[in-house]
Order: structure tokens, then C-alpha cells, then sequence
């Protein structure tokens, strides 16, 4: 499978942060201890890359090629398709982890050209509701909060909940679904409790300013974002050293996978959000889009070049007969929910 490089975006990312070297905004510190445990990290970067399946129905009944090693076991209790806003999430129970997982597909391989040569302009452009100074871009906020993946993740959350006990939530999420991740993780938390959600994103970009970095920290201590050698992703939208209020702002805590002197390190990063001798350390000039699409070794790309929309109706239409026509699948006791302009009903929610 061909990859394009990513030169001319790497050129625009040195033009804007060619200053971007400065006075550093401190993000208050949450108090909260951390701890980094790599073989959780491995079983959810697996999470991770098996919602980009585009086989629905090998998702529902967990038996895809992704769906082994470290996640065997899950239990499959929402899958969640918005065909309209290229969106697919699914929520289970881990029993290995006894935990919740939610996880929220990221951007499909064809369409990250053009998505990561946006990053690079996206603004600041929306108050995140109740706190103050905090921005975030609209269109990550809208991704997870305007559409059906609030909604449907949040109900499945509270029915494994009421199944389950008060066990703890994971949310993760690569790329573009590591941001909407942040916040379906926040959301969470501030309804849950702190100590009761965590993330761990991989290759995730920046989503807001410092502000909201700190109050992030704050209401999601647990948090781990994963960066890959010399991804660019996590490096967009730019950050800008001197403009502490207008910039955007990783929150804490990164832990930065790379290869030093022939060993791979996972590099523990300092709990700023934005540190120096971690993932930003690297020259621009050698930024990879190859390192965006493996982390921890898994591949992180959907399985499928066509166009999302195009997938995502396909791939719904092949699930609906099947759903409706197979015994072993009404034996799968999964909500299902699908956002699909094709159909007058926005909401499809059936067993």
C-alpha cells in the first residue's frame, strides 16, 4: 500500500513555527499521581486499530482480524455508525481489564492528506461550556458532542454500568478519533467522577489551548497521549510558544515511543503537555506521516482505501441484511445505532 510523504506540509509546519520558541505556559498541575503500564497500552492500541474494521458484522460478533491477541474476550455491547460524518465507535466490556472500552475511529488513510494540511490552519474558535479561557476548535468538539457518538457511547456506558457495577471507563482512539476520544473522555469523567474514566490516545493532534489543557488534567488525570518517532500528527495544529492564550496546547501526559541507539525507549514526558525533550524534539525537517499509521507495532489504518461515505454506506448495507437474516447474529445481544442520510430515520437503534 502506497504512502504519500508529507514535504510540503512539513514546509508549512516550519513557516509557522519557525518562532514558536519561547516563553512556555505552564498547565496546573492535577495532583493526581501517574503511572504508565505498557502492556495496557498495548492491548488498547489493539482497541484502537480494530474499530477502523470496515466489516461491520465481524465487528459486532468481535471475530475480525484485529478482534484477537490482547482484546480476546470483549464483549461486544454498542457499535455506533454515522455513515453522513465518516464517524464508528463501539463500546464493550473488557473483563481481562474489568473495564468499559470505548473506542473511536480515527481518519481513513485516503482522506489524511487532506485532513492533517487543515490542522495546520485550525483556529481556537470555540469556548469549551464552563470554563473559562478554555478553547478548543469547533471541529473536534462538534465530531464527538453534535453527533450521534455523544448520545449512543453515553447510553452504552450507563447500560454495561448498570450490568456491570460502577467498573471503570477507557477510552481511546487514534489520530482524529484520539481527539474526539479527549472529549468523549471528558465528558465522561465530569459525569462519572475523575477516578472513574481514563484515556490513552495514540497519535493524537492538539484540541485546545493551555487553559483547557489545565482543566483537562484536572477532570481526566488518568490521561496518556502515545506518540510514534517522528509522527507529525501530534506536532498540529502548531503550537506557539509565544502566544500562550492563542495557541493551541497538548494536555499532559505524552509518552514518547522512539528508537535510541537501536533500542525502542518509551520515554516518559514531563507533565507540561509541551515537553522539549520529547515528541517536540524533533526536527521538523524529518517529520513522518509513516509513523502515524503503526504504533506499538499494530497498524493503524482502515482496511480499506475508498472513500469513507462510500464504505460506510456499503459496509451498512451488507450489516442490515445480514443483521435481519443470520441466527448466529440475533444470538449477539449489541445496540446498534447508524446515522445514515440514505434512510429517513436518523436513528436506527434495533437487536
Amino acid at each position: 500500500m502506497g504512502r504519500w510523504t508529507c514535504t510540503g506540509v512539513v514546509a508549512l509546519v516550519l513557516l509557522l513555527s519557525a518562532a514558536a520558541h519561547g516563553r512556555e505556559l505552564p498547565v496546573k498541575k492535577s495532583g493526581h499521581s501517574f503511572v504508565y503500564n505498557h502492556t495496557l497500552a498495548k492491548t488498547l492500541v489493539e482497541y484502537a486499530s480494530a474499530v477502523y474494521m470496515t466489516d461491520l458484522t465481524a465487528l459486532y460478533t468481535w471475530t475480525c482480524s484485529r478482534c484477537n491477541d490482547q482484546t480476546q474476550g470483549f464483549e461486544m455491547r454498542s457499535l455506533i455508525v454515522d455513515v453522513e460524518n465518516c464517524l464508528q465507535a463501539f463500546v464493550g466490556v473488557a473483563h481481562n481489564l474489568n473495564s468499559i472500552v470505548v473506542a473511536i475511529r480515527g481518519t481513513q488513510e485516503n482522506s489524511v492528506q487532506n485532513w492533517i494540511k487543515d490542522l495546520i490552519w485550525k483556529q481556537l474558535d470555540l469556548s469549551y461550556p464552563n470554563m473559562p479561557n478554555a478553547k478548543v476548535h469547533s471541529g473536534f468538539f462538534s465530531s464527538y458532542n453534535n453527533t450521534i457518538l455523544r448520545l449512543a457511547i453515553t447510553s452504552a456506558v450507563r447500560k454495561a454500568r448498570k450490568s456491570y457495577g460502577n467498573i471503570n471507563v477507557i477510552v481511546t482512539g487514534h489520530s482524529m478519533g484520539g481527539a474526539m476520544a479527549s472529549f468523549c473522555a471528558l465528558d465522561l469523567a465530569m459525569k462519572l467522577g475523575s477516578d472513574s474514566v481514563q484515556l490513552m490516545t495514540f497519535g493524537q493532534p492538539r484540541v485546545g489551548n493551555a487553559a483547557f489543557a489545565s482543566y483537562f488534567s484536572k477532570y481526566v488525570p488518568n490521561t496518556i497521549r502515545v506518540t510514534h518517532g517522528h509522527d507529525i500528527v501530534p506536532h498540529l495544529p502548531p503550537y506557539f510558544s509565544f502566544l500562550p492564550q492563542l495557541t493551541f496546547h497538548h494536555f499532559p501526559r505524552e509518552v514518547w515511543i522512539h528508537d535510541s541507539k537501536g533500542n525502542t525507549t518509551e520515554q516518559i514526558c514531563d507533565d507540561s503537555g509541551e515537553d522539549s525533550k520529547c515528541c517536540r524534539c524533533v526536527s521538523m525537517f524529518s517529520l513522518s506521516i509513516q509513523d502515524h499509521f503503526t504504533y506499538l507495532g499494530v497498524d493503524m489504518e482502515a482496511d480499506d482505501w475508498s472513500t469513507c461515505r462510500i464504505i460506510g454506506a456499503q459496509s451498512v448495507q451488507k450489516f442490515r441484511k445480514e443483521l435481519t437474516s443470520s441466527i448466529i447474529m440475533t444470538m449477539h445481544n449489541v445496540d446498534v445505532s447508524i446515522v445514515d442520510p440514505s434512510v429517513q430515520t436518523d436513528l436506527n437503534s434495533f437487536r
